[in-house]
């Protein structure tokens, strides 16, 4: 298994796969981020920890496509509902 060339080979492999997902990515990112491999968003952003590079493509794939497939199943409203619970948790503890 070998690693990716480089961040642009990356992103390319990104969006092949957005193509057989019929996802659409409006804004692709590869940058340090220090708690997860990746992250999606409503808008269609899709972030990937840059330290992904330096793993076997095999894997890089399986993030793509597990990022893929949540940005696929991602609800706006189920996701602002779960942002307002999280909200009631903190300020729950905060009062605690």
């Amino acid at each position: 298994m070998s690693a990716w060339l480089d961040k642009e080979e990356f992103k390319a492999r990104v969006l092949e796969w957005a193509a057989k997902l019929d996802v659409k990515a409006s804004a692709l990112y590869v940058r340090p981020m220090r708690r997860k491999w990746a992250s999606c968003s409503t808008a269609g952003n899709l972030n990937f920890n840059r330290e992904l590079l330096e793993l076997a493509r095999e894997l890089g794939d399986y993030v793509i496509v597990h990022v893929g497939y949540a940005l696929q199943k991602l609800d706006p409203g189920e996701a602002e509902k779960t942002l307002e619970l999280f909200a009631g948790f903190d300020a729950g503890m905060s009062a605690a």
